[in-house]
């Protein structure tokens, strides 16, 4: 699944634990977590394919990032309390804490972890971002 959003002048991606993709078209210098602004979509949006999926045991879930020509992909996994509500944002957490935003718990990279040249980037309020949303089980 696709969606996109563009940079902020103020993103800084020095959240150690999540990184989040806000519908919002701006960002204040306090949003540590989030990496891009104006997506088309949030966690409510997301298809009801991708949901079911996610919702279940062992489900892998993929987010891949591009914006000016850097890719950075983050991995972790769907889970059974997903609730996918929320109508503004969706986060990618380290931990296994569930809110009506997240839509990956166990992630290998939060904000502070994505490529410096990526967050370069997506400092740009002008760069187009292409996200892809994958829900993947083994077998």
């Amino acid at each position: 699944m696709e969606f996109e959003a563009r940079g902020h002048r103020n993103v800084r991606a020095t959240h150690r634990s999540t990184l989040e993709v806000t519908k919002d078209p701006y960002l204040t210098p306090r949003g540590e977590c989030i990496i891009a602004v104006a997506s088309t979509k949030a966690a409510s949006e997301l298809p009801m394919e991708f949901k079911e999926l996610a919702r279940l045991n062992g489900c892998r879930v993929q987010l891949t990032i591009e914006a000016g020509g850097v890719v950075d992909t983050v991995a972790g996994y769907g889970s059974p309390a997903l609730s996918f509500t929320d109508d503004r944002s969706m986060v990618f957490r380290r931990s296994s804490y569930v809110c009506p935003k997240t839509v990956m718990v166990r992630a290998d990279k939060a904000a502070i972890d994505l490529d410096r040249r990526l967050i370069d980037a997506l400092r740009n309020p002008s760069q187009p971002v292409k996200l892809r949303l994958e829900a993947l089980m083994d077998g």
